[in-house]
C-alpha cells in the first residue's frame, strides 16, 4: 500500500505545479504536458514484463529494486535544470514505478482468499487512494510555500519507509533462473506503444499526417502492434499467454481500464490549468478544489465492497458509469465563475462513481481467470492503465489546442469594425477601437479567452463519450458465481 501510494500521489502532485515548471523551463503547454505523458509510456511499456521478472528474479527482491530506483529517479526530477532532463528523469521514473502497481496487486491476491477480495481491495484501495487525494493539495501547498522541485523531493521518505517495511515483513517467492523472456514480443509491443504515443504528442505540432515524421510513426505503431498479435497467438512460448484474452471478462475489463484511466489522469492535466489560468485559483486553492475526488473514491470503495456480496456486479459498475458520465457533463458546463463548491462537488461525485466501477472490477476480471495466470493477469491490467492514461492526456491537449485556434477563429471572424459595440463613444468603444494596436491586443485577448473556456467544455463533453464503450460492455461479461467455500475461509 505504501508503494501504490508513493506512485499514485506522483501521478496527481505535478499537475497543480505544470505551470510553474511551464514557466521555469520556458516550455510551451504541449511540451510541458510530456512531463506527465513521458512517465506514464515509460511505466506502460515497462509493465508488461514484470510478471516474468517477479517469477525470474523473485517479487520481493524486484519490488525493493524498483522503489529503490523510482526514489532516486524523483530526486533527480527534482533536481532537473532544463526540460530535457526533466523529461529523461520522468521517463526512468516511469521506468521503475511500472511494477510497483502489479506487484502490489498480485501480492494482495496472494494474501487473501477469495471470499475477502473485494473486501480486501476496499482497504487497499483506500490507502491507494490517499495519494490522489492529498496530492494536488500538497503539491500546491508544497510550489506555493516552497518551489515545484519538492512535488518531487516528497517521494524520498516515501520511499525509504516501503525499502524498510517490504525488507522487514515481505516473503520473497522462488527465483526460476531458466525462465526465457520473449525479446521479441516485449521489443514489438514497446515499439507500438511508443510510436502511437509520439504521434499522438507530435501530431498537432507538426500538423499531423502532412509530416513524414508522423505517417512514419503511424506506420510503425500500426506493424509493431500486428507482429506482437501474430507473435502472441502463433509463439511456442509467447511473451503474453492468449489464455489472457480468451477469457471474456478479463478482456472486457482490460478494455473498461482503458477508457476510465483514460479519463482520470486526463481530467487532472485539464483541471491544473483551467483553475490557474482562466479561473484565477492560486496554485494552493487549486489544489483544495481538486482534493475531494479522493473522498469519493474511498466511500465508493467500501460501499462497492458492502454491496457486492448481495447486488450483481455488473449493476454496481454500470451505475459507476452512468455517474461518471454525468459529472463530466456537468464540467462541461463550467465557465471561471463557478464557484469552488460545486467544484469540489462534482470532483466528489466523479471520485464516487470511479469506486464503483474499479471495485467491482477487480472482481469480475479475476473471477474466471486461472490463478497460474495472474501475475501476466495484473501487469496486462496496469499497461491498459498506463496506456489508457497517456493516450488520454495526448488526447485531450491537442483537442485543446486545436480546439483554442478554430474557436478563436469562429469568433474572430464575426467581429468587425462595424460592430455596435465598437462604434459607441463610450471608453470601452475606444478601448477596443480595431484601429488602434492596443485595441487589437484587447480584443485579441477577450477572444482567446472565451475561445479556450469553449475547448475545455468540448474536451469534458468528449471524455462523457468514453463511458459508452464500457456500459456496452457490461453486457459480455459473464455474472460473477460465489464459490462455495469452507467456514474457516
Amino acid at each position: 500500500m505504501l508503494a501504490m501510494f508513493m506512485q499514485t500521489l506522483d501521478s496527481t502532485i505535478a499537475n497543480v505545479a505544470l505551470p510553474y515548471m511551464q514557466g521555469a523551463m520556458s516550455a510551451s503547454y504541449d511540451q510541458i504536458t510530456w512531463v506527465l505523458t513521458s512517465y506514464v509510456i515509460a511505466a506502460a511499456i515497462m509493465t508488461a514484463p514484470v510478471g516474468w521478472m517477479a517469477v525470474r528474479f523473485g517479487r520481493k527482491r524486484l519490488f525493493i529494486v524498483c522503489i529503490t530506483g523510482f526514489t532516486i529517479a524523483s530526486v533527480l526530477c527534482g533536481a532537473a535544470q532544463s526540460l530535457e532532463q526533466l523529461v529523461g528523469f520522468r521517463l526512468l521514473q516511469g521506468m521503475f514505478g511500472a511494477a510497483l502497481a502489479p506487484l502490489s496487486q498480485a501480492t494482495m491476491l496472494d494474501i487473501y482468499p477469495f471470499s475477502r477480495r473485494a473486501q480486501a481491495m476496499a482497504i487497499f484501495s483506500m490507502g491507494v487512494t490517499m495519494g490522489p487525494m492529498i496530492g494536488p493539495t500538497l503539491g500546491g501547498y508544497l510550489t506555493d510555500l516552497y518551489s515545484w522541485r519538492w512535488v518531487f523531493y516528497v517521494n524520498l521518505p516515501f520511499g525509504i519507509l516501503a525499502i524498510i517495511g517490504i525488507s522487514l515483513f515481505m516473503r520473497e517467492t522462488p527465483e526460476r533462473p531458466h525462465l526465457k523472456f520473449s525479446w521479441y514480443g516485449f521489443a514489438m509491443l514497446g515499439l507500438a506503444a511508443g510510436s502511437l504515443q509520439m504521434m499522438l504528442d507530435r501530431g498537432q505540432v507538426l500538423d499531423w499526417f502532412s509530416s513524414r515524421e508522423i505517417i512514419i510513426e503511424a506506420v510503425l505503431a500500426g506493424l509493431a502492434f500486428y507482429l506482437f498479435v501474430v507473435h502472441m497467438f502463433t509463439a511456442d512460448k509467447p511473451f503474453l499467454p492468449p489464455a489472457l484474452f480468451k477469457d471474456r471478462n478479463f478482456a472486457s475489463a482490460i478494455i473498461m481500464v482503458f477508457c476510465v484511466s483514460s479519463v482520470m489522469l486526463a481530467t487532472a492535466a485539464l483541471l491544473a490549468p483551467y483553475l490557474q489560468n482562466l479561473a484565477g485559483y492560486p496554485v494552493y486553492t487549486a489544489g483544495w478544489v481538486m482534493a475531494p475526488r479522493g473522498i469519493g473514491i474511498i466511500m465508493s470503495m467500501f460501499l462497492a465492497a458492502r454491496m457486492g456480496m448481495r447486488v450483481d456486479q455488473r449493476k454496481i459498475m454500470a451505475v459507476g458509469l452512468l455517474t461518471l458520465g454525468w459529472a463530466l457533463y456537468s464540467m462541461s458546463l463550467w465557465t471561471p465563475d463557478v464557484t469552488a463548491e460545486e467544484m469540489m462537488w462534482t470532483m466528489v461525485i466523479q471520485g464516487f462513481s470511479v469506486g464503483l466501477v474499479f471495485n467491482p472490477l477487480q472482481v469480475m476480471a479475476y473471477t474466471t481467470l486461472s490463478a497460474s495466470l495472474r501475475g501476466e493477469a495484473t501487469s496486462v491490467q496496469s499497461l491498459a492503465r498506463n496506456v489508457g492514461s497517456a493516450i488520454g492526456i495526448s488526447v485531450v491537449s491537442f483537442s485543446l489546442t486545436r480546439g483554442v485556434q478554430t474557436t478563436h477563429a469562429d469568433i474572430a471572424a464575426g467581429l468587425t469594425p462595424f460592430d455596435r459595440v465598437l462604434q459607441g463613444n463610450d471608453t470601452v468603444s475606444h478601448m477596443l477601437n480595431p484601429a488602434t494596436r492596443h485595441g487589437v491586443m484587447m480584443l485579441d485577448q477577450m477572444v482567446t479567452h472565451q475561445a479556450q473556456i469553449i475547448a475545455y467544455n468540448n474536451d469534458f463533453r468528449l471524455m462523457m463519450l468514453t463511458v459508452i464503450p464500457p456500459l456496452l460492455l457490461l453486457f459480455l461479461m459473464r455474472r460473477h458465481a460465489r464459490p462455495v467455500t469452507a467456514a474457516g475461509d
